[in-house]
């Protein structure tokens, strides 16, 4: 019997609604496998320093890759040296949010506590993006606090400017910055810093030796007034010049960090200001020799908070906030004190490292944080005109 025209109909119109459903769950099972073979999506971190930093930051990147999170997301580092052109980092990211760039690979960034005021003076107070608690869990076992930014940077490691001298030869080191200063003149040649340009243990000598003259609340203040009280440190660095390290009979400031190492490692010198963890991974991999030994003066140099934070024209917010969450948890905790002596935002005695021992009697909690925003650039340059110069 013949299909009424009707019925025909009906029968090409459940075709039709087969077939679009058909169609349907082929585009969506094509999206799915297009997402799969896109893989997880890349996060980026940019970190600056010297070179036990960029160590440790690309075991954070082989572990957090390998862990579960490496299912989502491909940590990838951008790093810059110490010295190399690390401002160009704060330029660049500064230019990219006055020019309203969006969907940048400046996805997470390192950076201290004591910078975050200097960034949202300049970008703005959207600059960084705020992480969300419940996507870094892990942030209930931290610690250490920061001194501007809460909600917006997170702490992960503490580092601190501290005195380094060889035990052998100097069987008793200074306690206070004023018994240093009549060791330095009672030791000629036989102490050195860095240029402040060239790396942040000389620079925190120089910050040290003016703001022991000033009110401690000069240390977290950018007011330029604070330039005519300068006068006092910038004489005493005067005064102890004659009696610094000498090359071919003139004062040489070493370059970096790591020439005053240098210096300390092969006997040129006694005694140098020094990051903690930088010369703890020194004396672990035997750049130095043992009987170097670290001490804190009264007052301490300047040390930092070291923070990560979200750029807002980053990318890939919760990527960041998987990285965040995972170098503050225990086991990027335990790589970053085991790679570079970091000295941990979270509860130490969870953790067990050899560098622990070292690290024994620096406490985070006491360390002095100077933030004076871009009055750290001038100092500098008065520096090098009124100190660089006289080696000359």
């Amino acid at each position: 019997m013949k299909k009424k025209w009707y019925q025909w109909l009906a029968a090409g119109a459940a075709a039709l609604c087969l077939t679009g459903a058909l169609a349907g769950c082929a585009n969506k099972a094509s999206a799915e496998k297009t997402k799969k073979a896109a893989g997880p999506s890349t996060v980026t971190l940019w970190a600056g320093g010297s070179d036990n930093v960029r160590e440790s930051m690309e075991a954070i990147v082989t572990a957090f890759n390998k862990s579960e999170n490496g299912k989502k997301y491909k940590m990838k580092l951008e790093f810059i040296m110490s010295g190399g052109g690390a401002q160009s980092l704060s330029s660049r990211l500064l230019a990219a949010k006055k020019t309203n760039q969006k969907n940048t690979k400046y996805d997470l960034i390192l950076m201290s506590d004591g910078s975050f005021s200097s960034y949202v003076k300049e970008g703005g107070k959207d600059f960084f993006t705020a992480y969300k608690e419940s996507n870094v869990p892990n942030a209930k076992n931290v610690k250490t606090k920061v001194s501007d930014g809460k909600g917006v940077i997170m702490p992960y490691r503490g580092t601190t400017v501290v005195l380094a001298y060889d035990s052998k030869r100097v069987p008793k080191p200074p306690k206070t910055t004023q018994e240093l200063y009549t060791w330095i003149k009672s030791h000629p040649g036989r102490f050195a810093y860095n240029t402040p340009g060239s790396g942040g243990s000389g620079s925190s000598f120089v910050q040290s030796s003016l703001y022991n003259f000033l009110p401690e609340k000069a240390l977290s203040d950018s007011d330029p007034k604070w330039q005519k009280e300068w006068n006092k440190g910038f004489d005493l660095l005067k005064e102890l010049h004659p009696y610094l390290y000498k090359s071919g009979g003139k004062v040489v400031y070493p370059n970096k960090n790591q020439g005053t190492l240098d210096l300390l490692a092969n006997g040129e010198v006694d005694m140098i200001p020094t990051w903690a963890d930088m010369t703890i991974t020194n004396l672990a991999n035997g750049g130095l020799p043992e009987t170097v030994k670290l001490t804190q003066l009264a007052p301490a140099f300047t040390g930092d908070v070291d923070c990560l934070a979200i750029p807002s024209v980053g990318s890939n917010p919760e990527g960041a906030q998987a990285v965040m969450n995972f170098m503050i948890s225990k086991e990027g905790q335990q790589i970053l004190l085991d790679k570079m002596a970091a000295i941990p935002v979270v509860d130490s005695s969870t953790l067990q490292s050899e560098n622990s021992k070292r690290l024994a009697g620096l406490d985070i909690d006491h360390f002095r944080i100077i933030s004076i925003g871009d009055l750290g650039s001038e100092l500098t340059a008065q520096w090098d005109r009124q100190i660089g110069t006289l080696a000359k």
